[in-house]
């Protein structure tokens, strides 16, 4: 125990083990052997909140079911941190070079977690094969396809009024490939999570499907153990990793804006929203928070610490003690629109052996750890009751009456 604490090396980044070893070995007159880790983990910790819980992932009549009066509760499976439904998720995968047909291993977590004492891993069972036919002698052409009409607006930035130079229009029906390159181009830096396949058990799984508890926390011991996994493989979780709260978005209308606010989570690195919407049958409509042109497709996910301080300084990313933002009634007019927002946590990993500080000593590691934190909320913009109507259905009561009026604005910006 103590020998693991002391030996932890928290902020080891495991990008050292591949590019950024090939960066201070260039600076050095000797390059450092870098090898790949006996064992790697990968935990993520997801927090939803909204009416939506973590869509588009999900399925759009899934997330609202439950508000509707349908079955809510979908259980806990794999991938719920990328397409959970309001609530505290996690997904877990171990791997070791040691036994790459590794089925199963046990993760111990601390009291506080209230999954003690352990969660069972176990990997998925590989797809069976699917049947060829007898005969594949016909050959199909390709169904030609029809070029995209209509128009999409994008606009940027919190506040009042519309900022001049806005919006950025792409007219589909006239645009080159380097046109939508150049349109939907977007900043990312999501690196590998949680994930399955051979070789690497994941929890949560059919054998465990328990959901992690209100009030549960990381904060505390946890250790890896199974065939093949260094004995070694222990270290402790943060408060910087544990689950963050959920994001409580609030909406008031200003007369010309839809003010967004919020209350500050203790442990955001940033905080990104967009919306999107439409006019019409062939106009979509998108917006997002950033303060330079940035559609923010790619960073409704996990990112980089790094790349979240980059962007804060871009001015792609708000600040952590930004506690409220404003979109101009006229980009989505009466229209609705989805609205998603995201709070980057810390992202951590840690390694065992610390990687030694003299170029000349190579660095082989027993195990290697990454956990990453977010805290995304879903929901529909200009339904300012949204929230407590969720909170209500969480908590038996019936929806209010605006429900439907929000059914209605899902269904009109789906085009269904």
């Amino acid at each position: 125990m103590r020998r693991s604490l002391i030996a932890v090396a928290v902020g080891s980044a495991l990008l050292a083990l591949a590019g950024n070893a090939g960066a201070q070995g260039k600076a050095s007159k000797t390059t450092q052997v870098v090898k790949p880790p006996i064992a790697q983990a990968w935990i993520d910790v997801a927090t939803f909140s909204g009416m939506m819980g973590g869509m588009p992932g999900a399925s759009v009549m899934e997330g609202l079911s439950g508000l509707f009066g349908g079955k809510k509760d979908g259980g806990n499976r794999f991938g719920m941190t990328q397409a959970g439904s309001s609530g505290r998720w996690l997904d877990v995968t171990l791997a070791t070079r040691k036994n790459p047909s590794l089925t199963e291993a046990l993760q111990s977590v601390p009291t506080g977690s209230k999954l003690a004492p352990t969660l069972a891993l176990v990997a998925t069972p590989p797809d069976k094969p699917k049947a060829v036919p007898e005969s594949d002698d016909e050959v199909s052409e390709p169904e030609p396809m029809e070029r995209p009409k209509g128009k999409i607006y994008f606009y940027w930035g919190c506040g009042e009024t519309v900022r001049s130079g806005q919006p950025k229009v792409l007219d589909m029906s006239k645009a080159s490939p380097t046109d939508f390159a150049k349109f939907f181009q977007a900043r990312r830096a999501t690196q590998r999570g949680a994930h399955q396949g051979a070789g690497k058990p994941v929890w949560p799984n059919a054998r465990d499907t328990r959901k992690v508890p209100e009030g549960a926390s990381l904060v505390g011991e946890h250790a890896f153990s199974g065939d093949g996994v260094p004995e070694s493989f222990r270290f402790p979780i943060g408060a910087q990793q544990d689950f963050m709260p959920a994001i409580d978005l609030k909406q008031r209308d200003s007369g010309n804006a839809t003010q967004l606010e919020w209350t500050a989570l203790p442990t955001a690195r940033a905080y990104f929203l967009s919306a999107m919407g439409a006019r019409g049958e062939q106009e979509m409509v998108f917006w997002s928070s950033s303060e330079v042109p940035e559609t923010g497709f790619g960073l409704m996910d996990y990112q980089t610490n790094p790349a979240v301080d980059r962007w804060l300084g871009e001015k792609v990313l708000l600040p952590p003690s930004t506690q409220k933002c404003a979109i101009p009634k006229e980009v989505f007019g009466d229209k609705g629109a989805m609205l998603r927002m995201i709070a980057y946590g810390n992202e951590a990993s840690v390694a065992y052996p610390p990687r030694p500080s003299d170029p000349k000593i190579a660095w082989e590691p027993e195990w290697s750890a990454r956990i990453r934190v977010k805290s995304v909320a879903n929901t529909m913009l200009g339904m300012p009751g949204m929230g407590d109507a969720m909170r209500g259905e969480e908590s038996g009561q019936k929806p209010q009456q605006q429900s439907p009026g929000a059914l209605d604005l899902l269904k009109g910006i789906l085009g269904r």
